[in-house]
């Protein structure tokens, strides 16, 4: 059947607390760095692509490394982004799956070197935990003037950078609205930021909606957002060290802060995987 449509490859289709990601293992396959963004947007497009949050590639680390790969991340419009929670769960799990590294490892982003562990025994069988980078740029009681609203924000950097906005109610917050609003705003230019909106039930509990930049939109989950919610959170002595976080999309994703370093951990499942026909989509190797 290929030889009828054209050049194929295949591809992994993961999803970590409904965060969705295409994967792909470039390894052998060298898609060049700068055909990258297209395919994101191509493949990541709905109708006419598999329809995902974000695509990353999966390709050799350099050979003076310690790193057990690299990956290149792109969001569905492909802009490139400097890291992922979710994501680096799935690439984390998936990497195991495919022998290309042991349940134990580190493999490198933009933001710096995630390490990963696939829990490959017990109740939590198959979900994976990663070693965040450090966060930076942390600053809290944030005003922000929102069409005549003042607003208190709070701010992290947890590979990428993330407004927190505490609120009573998180589900008669609209985050579209005012999470679009807040990621263009002026005082987080030229790069714009992801907006989290958190409802803390307890000290050891939170509601977590997420808009992220990229996607523009609302999406099921956010990992490096979950993070930045519970490092603020426990800053402000909101909660304690470690919280679970349950996210639009119904899943729990538990956040620990250890020692200055901050661990999320939560399910990461390979939903399906198939081939991509790349004259369908438009795209070349190179």
């Amino acid at each position: 059947m290929s030889e009828m449509f054209g050049t194929s490859v295949p591809f992994y289709k993961m999803q970590g607390c409904g965060n969705d990601f295409v994967v792909i293992d470039n390894r052998e396959l060298g898609v060049a760095k700068a055909v990258m963004p297209q395919w994101a947007e191509k493949i990541c497009a709905r109708a006419f692509g598999v329809y995902a949050d974000g695509l990353f590639f999966i390709d050799h680390a350099p050979e003076d490394s310690s790193l057990d790969y690299i990956w290149h991340f792109y969001n569905s419009d492909g802009s490139r982004a400097e890291m992922c929670g979710n994501a680096s769960r799935c690439a984390g799990r998936l990497a195991y799956a495919l022998d290309i590294a042991p349940a134990e490892h580190t493999f490198g982003t933009d933001a710096g070197p995630i390490k990963a562990r696939v829990i490959t025994e017990g109740p939590q069988r198959g979900q994976v935990k990663v070693q965040l980078t450090p966060p930076k740029g942390t600053e809290t009681n944030i005003a922000l003037n929102m069409d005549g609203t003042d607003m208190t924000v709070h701010f992290a950097d947890t590979g990428v950078p993330h407004a927190v906005v505490f609120v009573d109610d998180v589900e008669k917050t609209d985050v579209q609205k005012l999470g679009a609003a807040i990621r263009y705003h002026e005082r987080f230019a030229p790069a714009g930021t992801n907006v989290n909106f958190a409802q803390v039930k307890d000290r050891e509990t939170m509601l977590l909606r997420t808009y992220e930049r990229g996607v523009e939109n609302e999406t099921y989950a956010c990992g490096t957002g979950a993070a930045a919610t519970q490092l603020l959170a426990s800053t402000l002595g909101l909660t304690d060290a470690t919280a679970a976080l349950t996210t639009t999309g119904g899943e729990v994703l538990t956040i620990s802060l250890e020692g200055g370093n901050v661990f999320l951990q939560g399910a990461a499942e390979m939903t399906f995987s198939g081939e991509l026909y790349l004259d369908a989509l438009g795209l070349k190797l190179r």
